[in-house]
């Protein structure tokens, strides 16, 4: 748990191993069915989900940007959810 501003969120990437995901692309398309059930309920999309990037260290001491997702509490619920 991390908070900017705040406001309490968890990165995507985290989550994605706590519910058995090992394909980031397979839970990105989760991400998406929860950002349409957000939109759905009434809530604003930019208020509980948003892009973040991480630099990764590759092999021989290379780096790489991944995207990553800032959740909020609510947008973890509705991750699961799905």
């Amino acid at each position: 748990v991390q908070h900017v501003e705040t406001v309490e969120f968890w990165f995507a990437r985290e989550l994605q191993e706590l519910l058995g995901y090992a394909k980031w692309q397979n839970f990105e398309q989760v991400i998406e069915k929860a950002m349409q059930a957000c939109k759905t309920s009434g809530e604003t999309i930019a208020d509980h989900f948003t892009d973040a990037y991480k630099t990764v260290e590759l092999g021989k001491g290379g780096k790489r940007e991944i995207k990553d997702t800032m959740l909020t509490r609510y947008a973890c619920y509705l991750i699961a959810q799905n």
